[in-house]
């Protein structure tokens, strides 16, 4: 993807986290340590559910776009972050910033959408389960799966269009540890009301009509239950969503604090807390949250661990 670039700057600096050295090591290695335990939960999951006939349905299916997402997302940021870690120059050439910033809000949004999706399939299966095979048949996962993927890139070319149109002649120093929109929004040195008003909206747009069709499914999803007479049935009927609305509970709150604001935010250290939540720890706590919570998941993986002896102590 080429970004014309009518700048001077052709690099910017990232200011990261900085620190004496023996703290930078240590950084080095915790998030060495988070990016590889984010990648090999994301693919234990996606594999688990590729080999099971058992898990061959729709919420897995989402699940599995879910972790493979993850494993992107995280790999946007988080390769350059321990680069620039243990280096004394963190820079990133104009076009890489704006490859970065690219693909990061791009998967971002790509979430926010699949996540919508997942809450649509979790009321279907509590209010229309009679209905919900026919509902939720492989050929609608799919075009559901494929309109995420498709709306969140979209959405972000528009933006990076207009973002990579202005001038930057300096400072070049991005107080943050990854290219994000606010930060670098914050160098432009020419009008940019145009790309903030147009980034702002289309944040509130692939934001705000995923928050709501999930709202709204699970006002359903609650209505439901509550109509259910046994205590078994409505424990039964929350638990399989209790996952999926932990995820959102903290994916929500982070990027609309974040990114569903009119103005620039200046990229203070609170923000930059804040991005690592979204952007590096989710990633990691979502695999987690899935299948502590999920007992086919957890039935599924502990069985296949118990066959191959690797955790004998799981079988008890």
């Amino acid at each position: 993807m080429e970004f014309e670039n009518k700048t001077e700057i052709t690099e910017f600096f990232l200011r990261g986290f900085p620190s004496l050295l023996e703290l930078q090591i240590i950084l080095f290695i915790f998030f060495l340590l988070i990016y590889v335990l984010t990648i090999s939960e994301n693919i234990i999951i996606i594999t688990t559910i590729q080999l099971h006939p058992k898990l061959q349905k729709p919420m897995y299916f989402f699940l599995s776009n879910l972790a493979i997402l993850e494993i992107c997302y995280v790999s946007v940021t988080v390769p350059n972050l321990l680069v620039n870690v243990l280096t004394e120059r963190k820079t990133i050439t104009f076009s890489g910033c704006m490859t970065q910033l690219f693909f990061f809000i791009s998967l971002m949004c790509t979430e926010c959408v699949l996540l919508a999706v997942m809450a649509f399939d979790r009321y279907v299966a509590v209010c229309h389960p009679l209905q919900y095979v026919r509902i939720m048949s492989y050929e609608f996962c799919v075009q559901l799966t494929l309109s995420s993927w498709l709306s969140g890139f979209t959405v972000t070319i528009i933006k990076i269009y207009f973002i990579s149109k202005l001038s930057f002649c300096g400072p070049n120093i991005i107080n943050h540890f990854f290219c994000d929109i606010s930060p670098v929004l914050n160098l432009a040195c020419i009008d940019m009301s145009l790309a903030e008003l147009v980034d702002f909206i289309l944040a509130l747009v692939i934001l705000l009509i995923p928050l709501l069709v999930t709202a709204i499914s699970y006002v359903c999803i609650i209505y439901t239950i509550l109509k259910i007479s046994s205590t078994d049935g409505r424990q039964k009927a929350f638990s399989t969503c209790a996952s999926h609305l932990t995820v959102v509970t903290i994916f929500f709150s982070t990027t609309l604090f974040i990114y569903a604001r009119p103005k620039k935010a200046k990229s203070v250290d609170a923000n930059k807390l804040i991005s690592l939540l979204y952007a590096v720890f989710t990633p990691l706590i979502n695999p987690f949250i899935y299948c502590l919570r999920n007992k086919e998941i957890w039935d599924t993986l502990t069985k296949y661990l118990c066959r191959k002896k690797h955790f004998p102590d799981l079988c008890i």
